[in-house]
């Protein structure tokens, strides 16, 4: 009996380690093509955000969900306001994010959905200009995945549509519950202007990275 129960930890380890492997490979796979996306998208919309500042479109942004932040890509209904967008290959993005110290420059979307999140960060909720930005992003490498090794006083900015910089030094960084969502929310305009945030590699919380105004 216990030959057998041996031989069968052994197969189930075989498979589990064959499942990590794979699970591995996949994210890599994922992690290129979000790269080669995002790149792709940054090209056009330096372009657009350059030539065009002038004239950009407006859309509606989405208040906070209320559910918890495992169901962040849900869409509610919620007072709105707008701000600017240029639009791409028919999703409408609201700037450019650019964190020096992780190398990163990425386009950001107007709105957060699990297709939008293969491409690029995604704006969660509030705005640049109303000092309560919060964006969302997977944590491959190319996108949020080295939000960790971010330090205080960091310098971040994001570019809007119309032109507009907004430059930010980072504040702090902290793990929040994936059912957090006061706490994601904790301290907007008054303690902080700009959040980042990601999945945990075990997906039960959320790297977040605080920022405030230069």
């Amino acid at each position: 009996m216990s030959r057998k129960i041996a031989r069968g930890c052994i197969t189930l380890g075989g498979f589990l380690m064959i499942a990590a492997v794979i699970l591995v490979l996949v994210n890599l796979r994922q992690d290129e093509q979000g790269k080669k996306s995002s790149e792709q998208i940054l090209s056009a919309l330096r372009q657009e955000i350059h030539v065009q500042p002038s004239d950009p479109q407006t859309i509606p942004v989405p208040q906070p969900p209320s559910a918890d932040l495992f169901a962040e890509y849900e869409t509610e209904e919620h007072p709105v306001v707008t701000e600017p967008t240029v639009m791409y290959e028919g999703r409408e993005y609201i700037g450019i994010l650019s964190i020096p110290a992780l190398n990163l420059e990425l386009p950001v979307l107007a709105e957060h959905s699990p297709e939008n999140l293969k491409l690029a960060p995604c704006r969660y909720s509030g705005t640049a200009a109303q000092g309560d930005l919060i964006l969302a992003a997977h944590n491959y490498r190319s996108h949020f995945g080295t939000l960790s090794s971010l330090s205080p006083d960091d310098q971040i900015v994001f570019t809007d549509a119309a032109g507009e910089q907004y430059a930010y030094s980072v504040l702090q960084s902290e793990t929040i519950d994936g059912y957090d969502v006061n706490g994601m929310h904790a301290g907007a305009e008054n303690s902080w202007n700009l959040t980042l945030f990601t999945c945990t590699l075990g997906g039960k919380s959320r790297v977040t990275v605080r920022a405030v105004h230069e």
